[in-house]
Parts: C-alpha cells; structure tokens; sequence
C-alpha cells in the first residue's frame, strides 16, 4: 500500500519461522536511582528465568539504535559476568522496533548467525528528569529544521504537537473530550489491576479526568503518558526450539511496517490525523492471514489518548473518525468482548518504556497469565508500534 503521504515496507514472509519463548519486565517506578542497564539487565534476568535458559545460551542480542545506554553486547557480558561471541543488532528494542524486532531476528536464526535472541530496553527517564533537557522532547529540541521552523513558533514538545492533532481530530470528525476521557479511564482501570503498573493504586472515573486541568488544549496531563523507569525483554528462537523450553511458546504470525514520508515534521503531513499504521497493520494482517476481526487482543503504543484512537481507526478495527464513539462505548476493556486494548494499562497508565512491555503483555495474554485482567480465550494478539515516521503490526498467535 502506498500514497502521496506514506508507504508500505516489503518484508518477506516470516510467518512461524520464531517464537518468543520468554519475557520478563524490570520493575516499573517512578525515579528509583538505577540505570538503564541496571533495569534491562533485570528484565532480561526475568525472561530468561521466563524461558528456562542461562545467559550463555543467549547468542544474539538486540537493542534500540538511539540510546547511549542501551542493552548492547557488551553490557550484557557486563552484566552476567559472560565472555562468548554474540550476534548484535541495533534494530530493536522498543517503540516502532519492539514490533519489527522478530522480522530481523528470523533473519538472523534463518541465516545461522544465532539460535537464541534476546530484544531488551530499558529507560531510567524519572531518575535522570533533573538532569534532561526538555524531557524526551530533547532528541526532537536538537534537530535544526525543529530549533528554526517549530520551537519559534512554541510548536513543541510532544504535548504540543499531538495535542494540535487531537484538536484537528475533533474539529474533522466530531470527537469529544469524553471520548478522550474514555480511553484514559479504560486504561487507568486496566493498571489498576496490573500488579507492576506505576498507577495500579490510583482509580481514574471519568469525573476525575474532566475535572483534571487542561495543560495544552484539549489535553490533561491523564492524556499524556507517565515518566518512569522501567524495562522489559523477550527471548526468541525457533518455532520448533521454544517447544522444548519452560514456558508456552508465542509464535510470530506477520510483521509490518510502514512510513510516513515526511518523517518528524507532522506540520508538512497531509493526512494529519492519521498514523503510518495505515500502512504497516495490512502487511501484517497479510503476512499472519488474519483480518481485523480475528484480533483478540491489541496493544498499541500511547503516548497521547489521541493515538489509541487513531490507531484503532488506522488498524482498520473501526472506521476513520469513529475511534471516538468506539472508545466511549466501552470497546477498549478488556471485558468488552470486542477490542480488549493495552490490557496492562499502555502508557499511560502502566509505565513509560516505549512499547517493550506491549509486547510483553501480549505474550502474557495469549498464555492466559494475566489474572483478574485476563481476556477469555485469547488466540491472537497484536502490538502496534510507533515513532511518529515509522508504525509496525507485529501479529503474535498462541502456539
């Protein structure tokens, strides 16, 4: 799929070629003092223990491309004290790569450079706001064409940007501040019975979330996504392998991945209340030979209310401009029966780690280990990714 503002990726079909056989989280808090390697290194721990694998079968590692922290090979031999040889790809870790992060590692084991990978990330944002610039809109704030064209004009952070956005969603397709509210409220009530959620002890009712003061019209700060720290990680080989591993194998169904062409500058994008999910959840759909209605559960990245809406729409699970009424109808619960959505509580309500612990989530539903939250009979799940430029559909399915 292609258009004048954004395109599809080819990506071959790796359909049943992996499987995540373990996943663990960090703890997820507000400024705890550790670092970002402290908290993937105590994620991986976890799923490894997860899998029922030592560090020395881990053979491939692979982390996010823009952080001076992350989880590289190096770091985990620091960690676990290991001195092997291992494959390294910078092609994952969270946001739009916890999604594609299964396309390169089926390359990877297909290609024999490992037989067991490990996607890890991690980030210490509270423990290091103090010392950040502009929060996580520093990367943003040090691009130039941003420094003349957008900051001058108070056009930034993030906040800013998507708040604009969600004010041009209400004008073009009547959505409300209720309907915002309900994607909050939906998520609040899935922390809240999410034991590692950041605000599993704080209830949010919608008479809360109206009453909350605006920060940037139309956005509260329950819109807006928390600061933590926090980390997760996944543990992937081959279909056949993660059968014989400790815990219930999650296979990879379809990937994909699509791109805006105007990349961060959403002032230039015409279709400016859409996402490039438009483009990446087709691919993925085709490549697991699933439709829309097939998903049992879906897990996006949300770091504004506003893009859980749109990418419900993008995802084809609604029409384009209904994600609002959709919301406020109650389809995003997890008892719904209809579109159970970041049944740990996304973002905005779980933790800030980028969509690692989407993925995480996931993989716990599909294995029916999600307690009081837990969605009856779920057999397919999917994460969406997103950066702003890039979105990715990874399609899981119980194994």
């Amino acid at each position: 799929m292609t258009s004048d503002w954004g395109f599809a990726h080819d990506l071959d079909d790796i359909s049943g070629q992996v499987a995540i056989a373990g996943v663990g989280e960090a703890d997820h808090t507000k400024a705890s003092g550790r670092t970002a390697a402290e908290i993937a290194g105590q994620a991986v721990e976890r799923a490894l223990a997860d899998a029922g694998l030592e560090p020395g079968d881990v053979d491939g590692i692979m982390h996010v491309p823009m952080l001076a922290d992350r989880f590289d090979a190096a770091a985990f031999r620091d960690h676990f004290g290991t001195s092997h040889e291992m494959w390294e790809s910078d092609r994952g870790g969270g946001m739009v790569w916890a999604g594609t992060a299964p396309y390169e590692a089926a390359q990877a084991l297909r290609d024999g450079k490992a037989t067991c990978i490990v996607n890890a990330f991690a980030v210490a944002w509270a423990t290091q706001r103090g010392s950040m610039v502009g929060g996580p809109g520093q990367s943003h704030a040090q691009e130039l064409a941003k420094q003349n064209l957008e900051v001058p004009f108070g056009w930034f952070p993030q906040p800013v940007y998507f708040a604009t956005i969600a004010r041009r969603h209400m004008h073009q397709y009547g959505t409300t501040q209720e309907q915002l509210g309900a994607v909050a409220v939906t998520l609040r009530r899935h922390a809240n019975l999410t034991p590692a959620a950041v605000m599993r002890d704080r209830p949010l009712s919608l008479e809360q979330y109206l009453a909350s003061p605006t920060i940037v019209d139309p956005f509260r700060k329950e819109d807006c996504c928390l600061i933590s720290d926090g980390g997760g990680a996944y543990v992937m080989t081959s279909a056949d392998r993660a059968r014989d591993l400790r815990s219930q194998p999650i296979d990879v169904a379809g990937v994909g991945l699509g791109s805006s062409r105007t990349g961060t500058y959403w002032a230039q994008q015409g279709a400016f209340c859409s996402t490039p999910q438009a483009f990446a959840a087709p691919g993925g759909f085709a490549m697991a030979g699933i439709s829309p209605a097939d998903v049992d559960v879906l897990a996006c990245y949300d770091p504004f209310t506003i893009h859980s809406i749109m990418q419900v729409e993008d995802m084809g699970f609604c029409q384009k401009g209904d994600g609002g009424p959709f919301a406020e109808a109650g389809s995003l619960a997890f008892d719904s029966g209809v579109l159970p959505y970041n049944t740990h509580g996304g973002l905005l309500s779980h933790a800030y780690v980028l969509g690692i612990a989407h993925v995480v989530e996931v993989v716990r539903q599909l294995r029916g280990e999600c307690g009081d939250r837990q969605v009856p009979d779920a057999e397919i799940g999917v994460y969406g990714g997103y950066t702003g430029p890039q979105a990715s559909t990874l399609v899981l399915r119980k194994g």
